[in-house]
């Protein structure tokens, strides 16, 4: 009896097997997949079973560099970061030899496929929308394979220093233009209210001796000038009489 019992119990110590609560396990039982095995101690016979562990937590691919031309022919790096998990670990051991490497590569292809069809302006301004549609065609060939990818972010976009050059000469450029159109503006609306102040001055009898008047007080607070006015207000205030006296005759 003895001689029978320790065997079993030898082989039931080794065929116990331990999965941990963040992997699955995948058995097969002569060579066909036989189900997933959960969390815990499991039994797995020898000879006649065999099983692969999947860890299913989340995982971050980092997409090197790639060199992509965008829709303009502007020559580009992209460098991005893709974020996924396994939710089918019977998939993603019998429908792909490497999902981590398979990931990896479909990541490479499809980030230049993407970029090669949107122009540099778009890929600067709407750097989301891009990594949404990276993670949209890869989502849709890893469902396939048992996998989720739950974000795609675009890490780093290198231009060449000859366009980066050429971009801060227009940005340069498109400042200069905007000052200048301010600075017009303000012409303008200075040009307005001097009409509006002439009008009013001319109007008013007197108000033009009050504004000089005012002119030489305000130069005359500084000691270091020396200012000079040939028309003597006396002429001034003749002239005026002279236009009144015009203008009631025309009358």
């Amino acid at each position: 009896m003895e001689f029978f019992l320790v065997p079993i119990v030898i082989l039931l110590v080794v065929s116990i097997k331990q999965i941990n609560q963040y992997e699955r396990g995948v058995k097969f039982t002569f060579g066909k997949y036989t189900g997933i095995m959960e969390p815990g101690w499991r039994l797995v016979f020898p000879v006649i079973q065999s099983y692969q562990k999947v860890d299913i937590r989340t995982k971050a691919v980092n997409v090197p560099d790639q060199e992509a031309i965008t829709k303009d022919n502007v020559s580009a790096k992209i460098s991005a970061v893709i974020y996924y998990k396994v939710i089918d670990a019977s998939k993603a051991v019998l429908e792909v030899e490497d999902f981590f490497f398979a990931v990896h590569q479909l990541a490479q292809t499809t980030m230049r496929n993407v970029v090669g069809e949107v122009e540099l302006n778009d890929l600067l301004a709407n750097r989301d929308s891009i990594a949404g549609r990276i993670k949209e065609i890869v989502g849709e060939t890893s469902t396939s394979w048992g996998l989720e990818v739950m974000s795609v972010e675009l890490k780093d976009i290198i231009l060449p220093e000859s366009m980066v050059r050429t971009m801060a000469k227009q940005a340069e450029a498109q400042r200069e233009k905007q000052a200048t159109i301010i600075n017009s503006e303000g012409e303008v609306a200075a040009a307005e209210n001097l009409v509006k102040a002439a009008s009013l001055m001319a109007s008013a009898p007197g108000a033009l001796h009050l504004r000089t008047l005012n002119s030489i007080n305000d130069i005359s607070s500084d000691q270091s000038n020396t200012v000079v006015f040939v028309t003597p207000l006396e002429v001034l205030r003749a002239l005026e009489g002279i236009n009144n006296f015009l203008a009631k005759k025309n009358k």
